[in-house]
């Protein structure tokens, strides 16, 4: 019994380094007002929800910290809730009223560009810039 606790020990350590964890600091500008909250969904590789969260916006900027990331592709993606409804809003035509973004700014010219051009990979703590579309 007592030779089983050091070596649980040592694997937990072993494990720990084996699956190194990052922190993902996103910072999302270009907001044309304060009002409402950024809503930010982070998708691994397979196009399945890693996490999500809600932002506030301060002087036209909104910062979203994801820790404890596994190294791998991720993709993003963000719309402004300017009226706190959830849902982002669009025209009659399909066209966003409110702000999004992908992140590498992976913007396309009828609707956004395919997940592939989303990906971008985390192998360490990373900090990312995007600017949101109106």
């Amino acid at each position: 019994m007592l030779y089983f606790l050091p070596a649980a020990i040592i694997s937990l350590l072993i494990a720990s380094y084996a699956n190194p964890q990052a922190a993902l600091e996103i910072e999302i500008t270009g907001f044309r007002n304060d009002t409402g909250v950024v809503m930010l969904q982070l998708l691994n590789e397979d196009q399945t929800i890693s996490n999500q969260a809600m932002g506030d916006i301060k002087e036209k900027r909104c910062t979203i910290i994801f820790s404890d990331l596994k190294a791998g592709k991720y993709g993003i993606h963000y719309f402004h809730d300017e009226n706190m409804n959830g849902i982002m809003e669009k025209n009659i035509l399909g066209i966003p009223t409110e702000g999004y973004g992908f992140s590498n700014n992976a913007y396309g010219m009828f609707g956004p560009r395919p997940f592939r051009d989303w990906l971008f990979e985390i192998k360490e703590n990373k900090k990312l810039i995007l600017k949101i579309k109106y």
